[in-house]
């Protein structure tokens, strides 16, 4: 399992329990949903990057390679990994002051 289907399976572990219960093969559907987002991150990441710029030096490149592939993890996990489960247990009052934690009624 690569670093992608390491962190959607926390992120599954984390925010969406009931639903991670259910997968029959966590290893085997991570691996391959971790595959699917390093595709994507690659495709993504070498669009946003473009083609290199006649003027640009090693360090400008670098940079402009990293902030490519920090954009696309960033674009692709927001859209690969489903949103936390909504539990009506945990659930605050969205008018209720920062740090007042009270349930809604």
């Amino acid at each position: 399992m690569n670093p992608y289907g390491g962190r959607a399976r926390r992120h599954w572990q984390e925010h969406l329990p009931s639903r991670y219960q259910q997968i029959s093969d966590p290893e085997a559907f991570f691996s391959d949903l971790g595959e699917q987002i390093e595709q994507q991150v690659q495709q993504l990441a070498a669009a946003l990057a473009g083609p290199d710029p006649l003027e640009e030096n090693y360090l400008e490149k670098v940079g402009r390679l990293n902030m490519a592939r920090l954009r696309a993890e960033e674009q692709v996990l927001r859209e690969m990994l489903p949103e936390p489960e909504n539990d009506p247990e945990s659930r605050t009052d969205p008018d209720a002051p920062p740090g007042n934690n009270s349930p809604t009624r």
